[in-house]
């Protein structure tokens, strides 16, 4: 079963009003048996094909997942990249800024984790941060160091959602493939997952009260990703929008991204030039001696 992602793109152009995006769609597996299948067939094709990308080192690949607390970013990413080489895969979890990174632009500190090529690198949550909870709590933007000129929230917003397109537009220039994923979780399922993460004592490192108090922030929360999601979506880096209230569905939804996303770069091996073909030859034959 093949899977449009086009149906979870986000154009350029497009205003985004998150009321109108489903949090849940019909299930593309019919049980769980045939999802564990087709999530493998999904997995295995990715390990194929960053094998390929790793040897041939023509682009870097990164992935960037935004959501609201308890989408399923972690299980996204263990479940989809569960095949991949660590070698050539990073993951970078960004949290509160440290007093060092307060001292730069707001893009410097994750662009020291960026991919090289030939690597995918995954960052769980990213600059997107400063666009998002720093919006809904004007607070840490007054505590970020920058001068008052800067600070007119009149025209911040706009300049760092600039910033952010013109820093993708460079990368995309210069090689690297930038994949973003907003998990799409409705409020009510979010507050069964809390739940859950309560009454399981398994689950209980999860839960935060701090994740209850942004709850309360909800509705800011979607006029934020709202507004960032119209301003920096582009054809050459859009925005997937993948509904997350049914876990299997986004994971199977992410991975057909990422595979479609990698078999549309042909990628192939290094050719072996006639020199080290030679080179080879000898080689083997002095093996076999």
């Amino acid at each position: 079963m093949k899977i449009d992602i086009s149906d979870f793109r986000v154009r350029e152009g497009d205003q985004v009003d998150l009321k109108k995006w489903p949090t849940d769609v019909k299930p593309i597996c019919s049980s769980s048996e045939h999802y564990k299948k087709h999530l493998t067939h999904h997995v295995e094709k990715l390990t194929a094909l960053q094998r390929l990308h790793y040897a041939s080192r023509q682009c870097a690949i990164l992935l960037i997942f935004q959501a609201m607390d308890a989408a399923g970013k972690d299980g996204a990413i263990r479940h989809v990249m569960s095949g991949v080489n660590p070698q050539g895969c990073e993951v970078f979890s960004f949290k509160q800024p440290s007093a060092t990174e307060l001292l730069h632009d707001f893009l410097w500190r994750t662009s020291c984790d960026l991919p090289e090529r030939g690597r995918i690198g995954i960052f769980n949550r990213s600059y997107y941060e400063e666009v998002l909870i720093t919006r809904v709590h004007p607070k840490i933007l007054h505590n970020e160091g920058l001068p008052e000129a800067l600070l007119l929230e009149s025209a911040i917003w706009k300049d760092r959602y600039r910033s952010i397109v013109d820093f993708e537009r460079h990368l995309h220039a210069n090689g690297t493939l930038i994949l973003k994923f907003y998990l799409h979780l409705s409020k009510d399922e979010q507050r069964k997952r809390f739940i859950a993460r309560i009454d399981d004592p398994e689950k209980n490192w999860k839960f935060s009260m701090a994740d209850v108090k942004e709850r309360g922030y909800w509705n800011a929360y979607m006029t934020a990703f709202e507004e960032c999601l119209t301003a920096t979506t582009t054809t050459h880096v859009p925005w997937y929008v993948v509904p997350a209230d049914d876990k299997d569905n986004a994971r199977l939804i992410v991975s057909q991204v990422v595979v479609d996303t990698m078999e549309a770069l042909n990628m192939r091996y290094p050719r072996t030039t006639p020199e080290r073909e030679h080179e080879l030859k000898m080689i083997r034959k002095e093996l076999l001696a």
